[in-house]
């Protein structure tokens, strides 16, 4: 018998709220079954459980949660694995190129702080220089 979790233990196993895994299941990135009186309580399967851990770690990796299910539905269908493959370093590729650029960005931003603090700190010990 396949093992289930409920969005309870879900949850409480990713530190997650419940809502943040409703949204991924609005997402189509999570498919529980239901069960229960009409069917309102979720059930998540192994399957739904590795989706939620794969989506948490390309969150950590910056993607989108589009590039995500893109990512993730590869290798749920029985497609040939190079081209998977092909397909995650394309994305891996393109989103550390947008990392490279912000951190540029970030850098030259953080230059631009220090020379004005440099500036600001100059500024200042001329004036109580000249105070005294």
């Amino acid at each position: 018998m396949a093992t289930t979790f409920t969005i309870s233990e879900l949850s409480k196993e990713f530190d997650l709220t419940t809502r943040a895994i409703r949204f991924y299941e609005d997402m189509g990135l999570l498919s529980p079954t239901r069960a229960g009186p009409g069917g309102r309580n979720r059930m998540y399967s192994n399957r739904d459980r590795t989706r939620l851990r794969l989506t948490l770690r390309a969150k950590r990796l910056g993607l989108s949660l589009t590039e995500a299910k893109d990512i993730i539905d590869m290798y749920d269908s029985p497609r040939d694995t190079v081209a998977q493959l092909d397909r995650f370093i394309s994305v891996l590729v393109q989103h550390r190129h947008q990392l490279e650029v912000q951190l540029q960005e970030i850098q030259a931003n953080l230059d631009e702080v220090k020379q004005h603090e440099r500036e600001a700190r100059a500024l200042l010990a001329k004036q109580k220089k000249a105070r005294t």
